[in-house]
C-alpha cells in the first residue's frame, strides 16, 4: 500500500477531510482520441495513474494495477507517448525588431518570434518590451502581447504605474532610439542592459557591475530563451552558486528559510495544510531575495514576478526558471544593497504592512470545539485564574447558525448572554474575533445569500452562480472583484456588527476552499450535509470539467506538490468573476481580494483600527491583514518549520505572523507544548489554537505549561512596548518585527542558512529548544557581547561568531540582547491595557567592558484605536533614546516628537539598568526639558557584576564589569531629559 499512501494528500479537519483519500478517484486521467481511438494519457506521475483510474475504489490495490495495465495494453497506449518530461529547450526565443523612449521616459520595445512551434500552444508573435527606471531603486521590466490585452493583476486592486498602451507607436518621438544591438538603459542604482537576437536582458548594480539577473541561454543550459504563449510563459535568469535566495512562498521547506537547490516551488493558493512539504499552500508570494557575499562585502536584492497564475519556479542553484501558465512577465528589481533595504523598497512598492492595534500583540486563545459560551467563559476565567495573560479569546464557526456567515447559534450562544459576556470582558479590556469563511451557503431562508443573489455578487459559471460545498454544504463564492460584491460585504460586516459588536475578523478558507470537484447541483429534496458524516464530504452531485484549455491546460504545474488538476478542491478554473475574469487568472488573488473588502468594511465601521487574519495572502496582502501559517501539526518538526515560515512572510511584507502555537492536531506532548509556548510567546502574532478532534490544549491544561506560560509570555508583555515600536517601525520601513539574524549581521555568512534562531528588531535575539529532551540548547552569537533578557547580569561575549551550549531547563527560553541597543519595557500584567499603563524601565545594552561605545532606541506611542499609525495627529508620541559611555562619563538621554499624548496619559521612566559598564560612578545628574532636577533623594544606584561562561574566561583575562541599576525616577516619558554620571572603576 506504499505506491497508494504517495499519491495521498494528508488531510485534516478544518481543511478538507478528516483522513487521508485518493486525491483524484473522481478524475478520469484519460481523454478519447477520434483518429486513433486509443487513449491518450494526460501527464500525471505513472503512481498517482494508478490510484486514479477510474476503477471502483472496492478493488484492492493489486487488482487495480494490473486492470491499469491491461488498459493500457488493450489500447495500445505507449508509456513513453505519455511521458511527462517536457522538452529542455523549447523553441528558440525572440529578436528585438525596435525600440526607443517611451513618452513617460522609459523604453518601449517589440520582440518578434524567431521560430515557431506548438509546445504548450503556439507563441504570441509579437510582443510588447517596456522598461522603466520607476525609481532610484526599482527596475520594472513588463514583457506582454503588443496586439491583444492580457490578464494581469488589476491595476485598482495593487496600485501601480500602467505601462504604455498597447500598439505604441514606435518612432513617434525620435528623441531617443536605441540601438538594436547590445545596449544599455542606466538608472541610479540599476542598470538594463540588452541583446537584440535572441533577445535577451540583464539587470546590473550600477556601483560595481555585479549581474543579479540574465536570461541568456547558452546551448549548454538545461532552459530556454523566452517563451511566450498564451498558457505558457517561461523565463530564466543565472545565478553565482553561492547567492543565497530566500522567498518564493508560501510553502513549508524542511531545509530551513534558504531556498534550497531542486526543491519544487510551486506558486498557487491551494487549501492542503501545512504540514505537506515543499507543496503550495495558502499563499502566493513569487518575490525571493538574493543575498550574496563577494570578497567578504555583502549586497542583497529582490525580484518581483508580478503575476497571479499558477506558476512552477525551478531553482537549480546556479539558474532559477519561472513556468507560467497565464498572464504577462511583469518583473521588478529592488537593488537594496542591505536586506532590511530590500524590504522597505518592496513594501514601498507593494504597500506597507498594516498598522495593528495595541491588544493584537498580547496573547490569543482559539479552539474549533467551544461547543457553547459558557466554554469560552470558563476558559477565559481560567485563564486569569492560573494568572497567564490573555488579551484576545476566539470563536472558530462554533458561534454560528448552522456554520453560516454573519449568524449565531441561538441555542449554543444565545445573543443576550454574549453580549453580556462581551461586556464583561471589553470592560477589562479584552477583545473578541469570530471566523468569516467566504462560501456564503444556499438558503431560502437565509438574508446574507438572498441579499447576495439580489446584488449579483456571486462568481458564475454558465450565467448561474457556481455551486460549491463547504461548511454550511451548498454555498457560493462571492466575487471580490466586483465593486458590489465590497459594498454588499461591507453591508454584511455592518449587520453582523450591530448583531455582535466583535474586535476583527478572521477569513480563512479563502484559497477558496471547495469540499467538492468540478460542477455541482444539490438535488431537491437532499439534505447536505446530512449530519451524519464529517461536514467535509462531498454530498453534491458534480461531474468533472475538462471540457476547456482553462480546466485543463496543456502546462501542469505542480500543484499541491503531485500534480493535481488546478480545479481540484477550488472554484472550476473555467468559471468567472466581474466583467468575464477567469478564475483561471484570478485565482490566488481571491483571499487577497476579500482581504481589501474585509479591511475597508472593517475600518467603515466606527472609524477604528481593523484587524483581520486571513489564511490566504499574496502580494500587498499585508497592507491589510496579519496571517497565520494555517493548520499545522503537533510536532517537534513542526515548531521547528514554524520559524521558517514566520521570517519568510517578514519577507513578503506580512510582519504580523505566527503558528497555531502546540500545534492544531493531533494532541501534542505536554513537553512539546511547554517548548512551543517558549517559542511562541515570540511570534509577532501569539495564538495557541487546535482542532475539533484534539483534547483540550489551553495553556493552563497542564502545570508545567502554565509555568512555562508564565515565564515566557510574562516578558513578552514586559516587551509589548517594544514590540509595538516595531510595529510601528514596519507600518513606516517594512521592516520585519521578526527577522533572520543576517538582517543586522549581514558579513556573517554562517547566518546566512540559520533557521533556528531569530531576531525580534535589530537587537533581541531568541533561540528556542527545537528537540526532544534536550535540556540545553546550541546558539550561534554573531560578534558583540550579548546579554541574557532574564537575567541580565549574565553575558556572552563573542569575537567571532561561534556556537555556545546554553542551559535551557524546561521553563527556559533563551532570549539575548545585543549590544549598542536602549529597549523600552514595561512591567507587564495579565492583559495589555493594564500593562501599557505601567512605569517604563529603559534597558542599555553597551559592549562588555567599553570605555567608549554608544547605544540607541526608541519608542512609539499611540491611541492605538485610530485608523493610522502615525504622528501629527495629536494622538500619538515619538521618542529616540541615546546612550553614551565616553571619558568616564556615561551619558542617558532622550528626544521627543510630539510629547501631548504621553504627557496626557502620565507615561514615566522609573528605572534604567545599564548593562556591561566598568564601574557604577558618582556625580549623578539629571534635567528634564534643560532644567536640572536637584531633587534626586529617591534615585537608587547600584551595581551587581556581570557573570559570563567559564569557556569564555580561559587565559586569566577575568574581567570585572557590572549591571547598573538606576531606581527610583520620575522622568516625563513625554518630556526631553538627560541624565549622567561619573563611571567609577569597579576594583
Amino acid at each position: 500500500m506504499q505506491m497508494e499512501r504517495d499519491v495521498l494528500i494528508e488531510c485534516e479537519p478544518h481543511t478538507h477531510h478528516m483522513y487521508p483519500i485518493p486525491f483524484c478517484h473522481s478524475w478520469p486521467l484519460y481523454t478519447q482520441c477520434p483518429s486513433r481511438n486509443k487513449l491518450a494519457l494526460k501527464p500525471f506521475n505513472l503512481a498517482t495513474m494508478l490510484f486514479c483510474f477510474p476503477f471502483p475504489l472496492s478493488l484492492s490495490s493489486s487488482l487495480r494495477l494490473l486492470l491499469v495495465f491491461l488498459v493500457l495494453c488493450v489500447f495500445q497506449v505507449d508509456l513513453a507517448s505519455a511521458s511527462t518530461n517536457p522538452p529542455k529547450k523549447i523553441g528558440k526565443g525572440y529578436r528585438l525588431i525596435s525600440i526607443e523612449e517611451a513618452p513617460n521616459g522609459g523604453l518601449v520595445g517589440q520582440l518578434q518570434v524567431k521560430e515557431k512551434n506548438n509546445i504548450y500552444g503556439p507563441d504570441i508573435p509579437l510582443l510588447q518590451l517596456y522598461v522603466k527606471h520607476e525609481t532610484d531603486n526599482r527596475l520594472r521590466v513588463h514583457i506582454t502581447d503588443a496586439e491583444k490585452q492580457r490578464w494581469e493583476v488589476p491595476y485598482d486592486l495593487l496600485p501601480r504605474e500602467s505601462p504604455p498602451s498597447l500598439k505604441q507607436t514606435i518612432g513617434s518621438s525620435r528623441k531617443g532610439v536605441y540601438k538594436l544591438t547590445a545596449a544599455e538603459y542606466a538608472g541610479n542604482e540599476l542598470i538594463f542592459a540588452y541583446e537584440s537576437d535572441p533577445f535577451s536582458f540583464s539587470v546590473k548594480r550600477k556601483s560595481n557591475g555585479e549581474t543579479l539577473f540574465d536570461t541568456s541561454s547558452e546551448d549548454s543550459d538545461p532552459y530556454s530563451d523566452l517563451v511566450f504563449k498564451d498558457q505558457y510563459l517561461e523565463i530564466s535568469t543565472k545565478l553565482p552558486k553561492d547567492a543565497s535566495l530566500y522567498g518564493l512562498g508560501e510553502n513549508t521547506q524542511p531545509h530551513g528559510i534558504k531556498l534550497y537547490p531542486n526543491d519544487p516551488y510551486t506558486l498557487y493558493t491551494t487549501d492542503i495544510s501545512a504540514i505537506n512539504l515543499n507543496a503550495d499552500l495558502y499563499g502566493s508570494h513569487p518575490v525571493y531575495m538574493d543575498l550574496r557575499n563577494v570578497k567578504g562585502k555583502p549586497s542583497a536584492h529582490a525580484v518581483l514576478l508580478l503575476n497571479s497564475n499558477g506558476m512552477d519556479v525551478f531553482y537549480r542553484g546556479n539558474s532559477l526558471t519561472y513556468k507560467v501558465i497565464g498572464g504577462v512577465f511583469d518583473l521588478y528589481f529592488f537593488s537594496g544593497p542591505s536586506p532590511l533595504a530590500v524590504v522597505d523598497q518592496y513594501t514601498a512598492f507593494i504597500g506597507r504592512p498594516a498598522p495593528m492595534p495595541y491588544w493584537a500583540f498580547g496573547f490569543h486563545q482559539c479552539r474549533w470545539g467551544y461547543h457553547n459560551l459558557s466554554v469560552v467563559e470558563d476558559v477565559v476565567e481560567n485563564y486569569k485564574k492560573a494568572k497567564i495573560p490573555l488579551d484576545v479569546i476566539w470563536n472558530d464557526d462554533d458561534h454560528m447558525d448552522g456554520h453560516k456567515d454573519f449568524t449565531l447559534n441561538p441555542t449554543n450562544y444565545p445573543r443576550p448572554k454574549l453580549l453580556a459576556f462581551l461586556e464583561k470582558i471589553h470592560a477589562r479590556g479584552m477583545k473578541y474575533i469570530v471566523i468569516i469563511d467566504p462560501g456564503i451557503g444556499v438558503n431560502k431562508s437565509y438574508g446574507v445569500y438572498q441579499r447576495g443573489l439580489a446584488n449579483d455578487v456571486f462568481i458564475k459559471y454558465e450565467g448561474k452562480p457556481f455551486l460549491a460545498q463547504v461548511w454550511p454544504g451548498a454555498v457560493n463564492f462571492p466575487d471580490f472583484l466586483n465593486p458590489k460584491t465590497v459594498e454588499w460585504w461591507g453591508d454584511e460586516i455592518r449587520r453582523f456588527h450591530k448583531l455582535v459588536p466583535v474586535d476583527g475578523l478572521w477569513i480563512d478558507m479563502n484559497e477558496a476552499s471547495n469540499f467538492c470537484n468540478g460542477l455541482c447541483t444539490l438535488p431537491e429534496g437532499r439534505i447536505c450535509p446530512n449530519g451524519t458524516g464529517p461536514g467535509w464530504i462531498c454530498c453534491l452531485d458534480c461531474k468533472n470539467i475538462t471540457k476547456t484549455r482553462w480546466d485543463d491546460p496543456p502546462y501542469k504545474i505542480n500543484a499541491s506538490g503531485i500534480q493535481v488538476p488546478i480545479g481540484y478542491k477550488t472554484i472550476a478554473t473555467s468559471a468567472y468573476h466581474y466583467n468575464g475574469v477567469l478564475e483561471y487568472d484570478a485565482h490566488s488573488l481571491y483571499g487577497f481580494s476579500q482581504s481589501v473588502a474585509t479591511h475597508k468594511a472593517l475600518q467603515g465601521l466606527e472609524g477604528k483600527r481593523p484587524f483581520i487574519l486571513s489564511r490566504s495572502t499574496y502580494v500587498g496582502s499585508g497592507r491589510y491583514a496579519a496571517h497565520w501559517t494555517g493548520d499545522n501539526k503537533g510536532t517537534w518538526k513542526d515548531l521547528k518549520y514554524s520559524i521558517s515560515t514566520m521570517l519568510n512572510f517578514g519577507i513578503f511584507g506580512v510582519p504580523m505572523v505566527g503558528s497555531d502555537i502546540c500545534g492544531f492536531y493531533p494532541a501534542p506532548t505536554e513537553e512539546l507544548c511547554n517548548r512551543w509556548i517558549e517559542l511562541g510567546a515570540f511570534y509577532p502574532f501569539s495564538r495557541d489554537h487546535a482542532n475539533f478532534y484534539s483534547p483540550r490544549q489551553e495553556l493552563y491544561q497542564w502545570k508545567s505549561v502554565a509555568v512555562s506560560a508564565r515565564n515566557a509570555l510574562g516578558m513578552r508583555y514586559k516587551l509589548l512596548p517594544y514590540l509595538y515600536t516595531l510595529n510601528y517601525e514596519a507600518h513606516t520601513t517594512g521592516a520585519p518585527i521578526a527577522r533572520p539574524l543576517f538582517f543586522t549581521f549581514t558579513n556573517e555568512t554562517k547566518l546566512y542558512g540559520l533557521s533556528t534562531q531569530f531576531l525580534l528588531g535589530s537587537s533581541l535575539m531568541v533561540s528556542p529548544v527545537l528537540t526532544k529532551g534536550k535540556t540545553e540548547v546550541k546558539v550561534l552569537f554573531p560578534p558583540g557581547s550579548w546579554y541574557n533578557l532574564f537575567d541580565m547580569t549574565k553575558v556572552i561575549v563573542s569575537k567571532e561568531s561561534h556556537y555556545l551550549t546554553c542551559d535551557a531547563p524546561l521553563h527556559v527560553i533563551n532570549v539575548h540582547l545585543y549590544q549598542n541597543a536602549i529597549i523600552p519595557m514595561q512591567q507587564g500584567g495579565l492583559i495589555s491595557k493594564e500593562a501599557r499603563k505601567t512605569p517604563f524601565t529603559l534597558i542599555v545594552s553597551f559592549p562588555l567592558g567599553a570605555t567608549t561605545g554608544e547605544a540607541k532606541g526608541n519608542l512609539f506611542l499611540d491611541n492605538d484605536e485610530l485608523p493610522e499609525l502615525k504622528l501629527g495627529s495629536g494622538y500619538a508620541t515619538y521618542i529616540d533614546f541615546y546612550a553614551t559611555v565616553s571619558q568616564g562619563t556615561v551619558k542617558i538621554w532622550s528626544d521627543v516628537q510630539e510629547s501631548k499624548f504621553a504627557l496626557e496619559k502620565g507615561l514615566i521612566v522609573e528605572k534604567v539598568t545599564v548593562l556591561g559598564l566598568k564601574g557604577i560612578g558618582s556625580a549623578f545628574e539629571i534635567e528634564v526639558d534643560g532644567n536640572a532636577v536637584a531633587e534626586t533623594s529617591k534615585v537608587e544606584i547600584s551595581s551587581t557584576e556581570h557573570k559570563y561562561p567559564e569557556k569564555l574566561e580561559e587565559g586569566g583575562d577575568k574581567m570585572k564589569n557590572v549591571m547598573v541599576e538606576v531606581k527610583g525616577l520620575e522622568l516625563p516619558v513625554g518630556k526631553k531629559f538627560t541624565m549622567s554620571w561619573k563611571m567609577g572603576i569597579k576594583p
